[in-house]
């Protein structure tokens, strides 16, 4: 069902590929092992290593079991998908003041809502450490047991997340450098050594960069959008900077406006910031399409067509619900997206984010999570026999 061409990619050949944008749930127990580390609690390293690998088996095993073509560890080594950095690199400490997303403010009856449920989290992403001295990476033995975990993992491809140097740099304040490009750009100076390591494993990276959308309505809510697409360019040359001599063909981007439900009324539009990011030099674009807010921007990608040799990963499986989609709806999603790309050998089926971004999130149920990624699967198999 699948090959690489001569740049590395991996197309869907034959048969739409499924595969997810990264954090699975991770068992309650590991999950308070995460937040206890995390708030720089005392835990055993022979516990936590015990409990991540009992865990990366245990996720690889599901995620083979649902039908998964490019699966990974589940991020369960991790604390979250961004404040992981504070154990790999120097220069973190004391509490950011994180800007809340102003969505959320606007409507603070709903905020009441959900107040319950982050008394429950594990890691609070908005109040991760700050960056107080200069930051660089300590040494690559984290990354290289993570990836360890899956050296042997029975996957068509096998990927690993890594932070983009934008979220790390607007979800960990700067309290240090003379300027906020000049603490991106130490961020993505530090970062080269993960995304290298990623890849010289032999792995797919896959950088999360969830600031180039959801950073218009929270780091920079109050300012022109001109100021925004800066960051967006920004970062983009940040990271292209940080994959300098890596094969485009090795690296995805993840682009999302925020794992969280929520009004989403202020997400910059897919269209405003499209053009900027196809200047990545990778050979995959992870976008959210399937959320209420975003559901309809597949058609960007008939104004703005792929750039040559790229993939792109639709999100047709919301992550920020408990609804499980129909296998009927995840298809016409995908024949949709394919009509817009044009070949349904350059799709593949995916979700919007991850499922446990940060350690016990809890806003999917573990079992619901699996439900639905049994139905990308299935989606993606009636998609298949319709479109090849």
């Amino acid at each position: 069902m699948w090959r690489r061409d001569s740049q590395t990619v991996l197309r869907s050949e034959t048969g739409i590929l499924t595969t997810h944008a990264g954090s699975l749930p991770r068992p309650r127990a590991l999950a308070e092992l995460h937040g206890r580390r995390s708030r720089g609690e005392d835990v055993d390293p022979a516990e936590l290593r015990q409990a991540v690998r009992e865990a990366t088996d245990a996720v690889v095993a599901a995620q083979v079991d649902a039908g998964i073509d490019v699966g990974n560890d589940g991020e369960q080594a991790r604390e979250s998908f961004v404040t992981y950095v504070q154990h790999r690199m120097t220069g973190f400490g004391g509490t950011s003041q994180r800007p809340l997303m102003a969505d959320l403010l606007d409507h603070p009856d709903f905020l009441d809502l959900i107040v319950p449920r982050h008394l429950r989290r594990q890691v609070n992403l908005m109040a991760a450490p700050a960056a107080v001295t200069e930051v660089t990476y300590r040494d690559t033995s984290e990354v290289e047991a993570e990836c360890a975990l899956v050296a042997s993992a029975p996957f068509a491809e096998t990927f690993m997340t890594a932070a983009s140097p934008g979220i790390v740099a607007s979800a960990m304040e700067n309290r240090h450098y003379a300027s906020m490009p000049e603490y991106v750009l130490a961020v993505a100076d530090a970062l080269r050594s993960e995304y290298a390591t990623i890849v010289g494993r032999g792995l797919l990276l896959q950088i999360d960069a969830p600031d180039l959308a959801l950073e218009r309505h929270t780091l920079f809510a109050d300012r022109p959008l001109s100021d925004f697409l800066a960051w967006v360019e920004l970062v983009i040359g940040a990271i292209n900077g940080a994959l300098s001599g890596i094969d485009p063909g090795r690296v995805r981007l993840h682009v999302c406006w925020g794992n969280y439900e929520g009004p989403h009324t202020l997400d910059v539009p897919l269209e405003d910031i499209l053009p900027l990011v196809y200047q990545a030099h990778v050979g995959a674009f992870v976008v959210s399409m399937a959320n209420p807010r975003h559901a309809h921007e597949y058609r960007c990608f008939e104004r703005h067509p792929l750039p040559d040799d790229t993939i792109l990963v639709a999100g047709v499986i919301d992550t920020t619900s408990n609804y499980v989609e129909h296998p009927e709806v995840v298809a016409d999603r995908l024949a949709r997206v394919v009509a817009a790309v044009g070949d349904p050998r350059r799709v593949i089926a995916g979700t919007d984010c991850g499922f446990d971004t940060s350690a016990g999130i809890g806003d999917i149920a573990p079992s619901v999570a699996w439900e639905k990624l049994r139905a990308l699967r299935a989606g993606a198999d009636l998609a298949t026999a319709r479109l090849y």
